[in-house]
């Protein structure tokens, strides 16, 4: 028998290379394992979900069973691997029982980023990372009022905006001197504050957070210039870190994801990587079309036609309806300045070389309309 490809993860990235593998090949038995309960959903949709008043339930697309089904697949679900052993290409799984492949792929996200918080109440910091952190999340909100987001990235401007549509006051704390910081321009990132604090969101940037507390009612939260904030609940979202634990100890080349070439695969011949796990030619893109590009791409390899991986222009999108913004940002270390046009309804920026190649934009406001006719004009990504 076929020995099967086996895919840890399924998440956007498991999911979708399964399906993508699917269309090539119906034969190669295929088995998907996952700590979570298998359903399939979206992650994005986590962020912008309370606006919907949606359950964790409802975000499930399909349930596991109808995965299981529509993909011919075993799908292993609620359970976890504990161990890799290259030589004799099996994974050990929690339960201590052996699965042998064929191919295997890790696809197995990221974990958020905790700040080293003091206080007593540190560890109830929550954070939103998949559709179980999701329902614990939700689940808390009955009768919350006020929030304390840590980090006003793009998660965590999504989130001070979908809780808005719940009534409940979010209090934002980033140490950067505007939102965004890593995407936009000041300029633009600027724009941006106005626009949410205009909704409602209380921006406290330039300052984090030092202590968490339990109070009588919900969290005191101490900053480092020793302001107290009192709120109902905390909220991470200061970043993520690709999950390289498993590959890092079964001897694979780790940097700061699971390294892998231009096929997805990594140090390992029977290995490959996908989504926020794969770190390839130095990027970790923790977004919906490299992941896209990825499945397509390393499904063409798995079936026998070695296929490398190329990102073009990729924009994200920023789930802010208080200020909708498209973002795609320059590549670290391009050469080049922000020109940057604003008004009271837009901030046009674009990052542009001394020959006049747009190498990066942020569309904040009515600009959002130009994103279709720059996009072109960007160089790829990965070429």
């Amino acid at each position: 028998m076929t020995a099967p490809i086996v895919i840890i993860g399924t998440g956007l990235a498991g999911y979708n290379l399964a399906r993508e593998v699917r269309k090539l090949d119906t034969a190669t038995p295929l088995t998907l394992i996952t700590r979570d309960g298998g359903g399939f959903y979206s992650k994005p949709m986590l962020s912008n979900a309370l606006a919907g008043k949606k359950t964790a339930d409802m975000l499930v697309m399909k349930p596991v069973e109808k995965m299981a089904e529509e993909l011919n697949a075993t799908i292993l679900n609620r359970r976890s691997v504990s161990a890799i052993d290259v030589a004799k290409h099996e994974i050990r799984l929690d339960d201590g029982s052996v699965l042998g492949y064929g191919k295997l792929v890790l696809a197995q996200g990221a974990d958020p980023l905790r700040l080293p918080l003091a206080g007593n109440a540190a560890d109830d910091v929550l954070s939103v990372n998949d559709l179980d952190d999701y329902a614990r999340f939700a689940g808390k909100l009955e009768g919350v009022q006020r929030v304390v987001i840590l980090g006003a990235g793009l998660i965590g401007c999504e989130f001070a905006n979908d809780l808005l549509a719940r009534d409940i006051k979010p209090t934002v704390l980033d140490v950067a001197a505007w939102p965004l910081s890593r995407l936009v321009p000041q300029q633009a990132g600027n724009y941006l504050a106005g626009k949410l604090a205009a909704a409602g969101v209380d921006l406290r940037l330039g300052v984090s957070a030092a202590a968490v507390d339990k109070a009588e009612t919900g969290y005191r939260v101490t900053l480092a210039d020793g302001m107290v904030l009192e709120t109902d609940l905390v909220l991470s979202a200061i970043g993520l870190r690709p999950r390289t634990q498993l590959a890092q100890a079964a001897g694979l080349h780790v940097e700061r994801g699971v390294v892998v070439n231009r096929l997805l695969q990594t140090s390992d011949q029977a290995i490959y990587a996908v989504g926020d796990t794969a770190e390839v030619n130095g990027l970790s893109l923790p977004f919906v079309l490299p992941i896209m590009q990825q499945a397509r791409a390393l499904a063409a390899t798995l079936a026998g036609n070695d296929t490398e991986i190329k990102y073009p222009a990729m924009p994200v999108l920023v789930k802010t309806p208080a200020c909708p913004t498209v973002v795609s940002p320059p590549a670290v270390g391009a050469q080049g300045e922000w020109q940057v046009d604003a008004s009271e309804t837009a901030v046009d920026a674009r990052f542009v070389a001394a020959d006049g190649t747009l190498l990066g934009f942020a569309l904040l406001g009515e600009a959002t309309r130009q994103r279709q006719a720059l996009v072109p004009l960007l160089p790829p990504v990965l070429a």
